[in-house]
């Protein structure tokens, strides 16, 4: 096959995986993003775009963000199955005394957990807790709903354990641990605060007290999995859990290769009574299958489509690292993912002179992450959030998470360029 015919093969199936990954489904079909990215690289292989050596080889395939990103969610599945969150945002919430008091705790509470915990399974975990607490207190939900996925968000945003995207830069920059960690977790704990501040004068009339109306979860029994687990076995598997998880954290600032730390602690996890089934049903294997498929399908349009580019000559956005990288990280994000978005600027990351690579991959981390908070499409952590309130009875519209989603956003990307820009140390 000769290159021409190559060339456009691959702009043609990548254009149109990446379409399908915008829309997030292909019309009469029900693929979800993960099957649009298997069938996207499964074409680049069957047309002969990519060979099968070529479509697994390590610079293809990026191994160590699939290792990573699969030992965080089992040491996360433990947690969450020994009933950890539900003690811990029991423990935090039970204490709050007031709506504006409770939404400070969720922020708080989701922000931290995130930075070190995978986002989405934090949001999983804690959506059923804040339903049940607000309707246990009488407060609107629609207000702490939105401060948990916001918060979640932000949080991730401070660590490379904090999010898929962030795994995959963490990856491919080869900042340390610690280094990243000193540069944007001050960006998210300040964008905690902007996420609260905003929140609070949008629904400053939801969140002045509490209301006796006869809402959807009003009256309702506690749920067996919002109860604080204290059998025995369980017990045990949180001390285990939690003990694990710090120690896991603890090792990560030590400078030992992350992806190792991730796979060890979840093979000490797995030394328990606990059925392996149950573990493998908290892996997000659709993630782990989309992550597979794009690295097949971004690597065919770097070979043959993107190295005729002269990326490297591109000098309006390399010599603006921070603010134009943001800019355009923070739109590509919200119109296919910002997995998808992230796989796509490497080619450009590596043109960037080395002197600003590392503040410009810093750059993507934050902004693909903080754009996320755009509108309720913009991450899955705002999917899971919305719509296991669905299923419990309570609506967020795409207007009541926007009318807080787009200022939260625009202000936290505008701190974040600004704290990349101006804070050196």
């Amino acid at each position: 096959m000769s290159e021409s015919i190559k060339w456009w093969l691959t702009a043609v199936l990548f254009t149109a995986t990446y379409l399908a990954l915008a829309v997030g489904t292909i019309p009469r079909l029900r693929l979800d993003r993960a099957g649009i990215a298997f069938v996207g690289a499964a074409l680049m292989l069957c047309t002969g775009v990519l060979s099968l050596s070529q479509a697994t080889a390590p610079n293809s395939i990026d191994y160590e963000t699939l290792f990573l990103l699969f030992g965080m969610m089992v040491v996360v599945g433990f947690l969450r199955l020994s009933g950890f969150f539900v003690r811990v945002t029991h423990w935090a919430l039970d204490r709050i005394a007031s709506p504006r008091g409770l939404l400070a705790a969720i922020i708080l509470l989701s922000g931290i957990l995130s930075a070190f915990l995978v986002n989405d399974i934090v949001c999983l975990a804690m959506t059923p807790l804040v339903l049940q607490l607000t309707r246990r207190l009488g407060y609107r939900p629609v207000p702490h709903l939105i401060g948990l996925a916001t918060a979640a968000n932000i949080g991730s945003s401070g660590t490379i354990t904090g999010n898929p995207q962030n795994m995959f830069i963490g990856s491919h920059s080869h900042i340390s641990y610690l280094h990243f960690a000193l540069h944007l977790m001050p960006i998210a704990m300040l964008g905690l605060v902007i996420d609260y501040v905003v929140i609070l004068l949008i629904y400053r009339s939801s969140l002045a007290s509490a209301f006796e109306g006869d809402g959807a979860l009003k009256g309702r029994s506690i749920k067996a999995e919002e109860r604080i687990p204290n059998h025995r076995a369980q017990v045990r598997l949180q001390w285990k859990s939690g003990i694990v998880a710090l120690t896991t954290v603890v090792l990560f600032f030590t400078g030992l290769p992350i992806v190792l730390v991730a796979l060890g602690a979840a093979a000490v996890m797995m030394l328990s009574r606990l059925k392996p089934i149950r573990i493998y049903r908290e892996v997000d294997w659709s993630l782990l299958l989309m992550f597979t498929g794009l690295f097949i399908v971004v690597h065919a349009f770097q070979m043959h489509v993107v190295s005729r580019w002269g990326v490297e000559h591109w000098n309006i956005l390399l010599s603006h690292p921070i603010d134009l990288l943001s800019a355009a990280s923070a739109l590509l994000s919200n119109l296919v993912s910002n997995v998808p978005a992230v796989l796509l600027f490497e080619p450009v990351m590596h043109a960037i002179p080395a002197p600003q690579q590392q503040t410009a991959w810093l750059a993507l981390a934050m902004s693909s992450t903080l754009a996320g908070n755009l509108t309720i499409l913009g991450s899955v952590a705002n999917l899971i959030v919305v719509e296991n309130a669905r299923r419990a009875g309570v609506e967020v519209s795409f207007w009541d998470y926007c009318k807080a989603g787009v200022p939260i956003t625009i202000l936290t990307l505008a701190m974040g360029v600004a704290w990349l820009t101006w804070v050196r140390y």
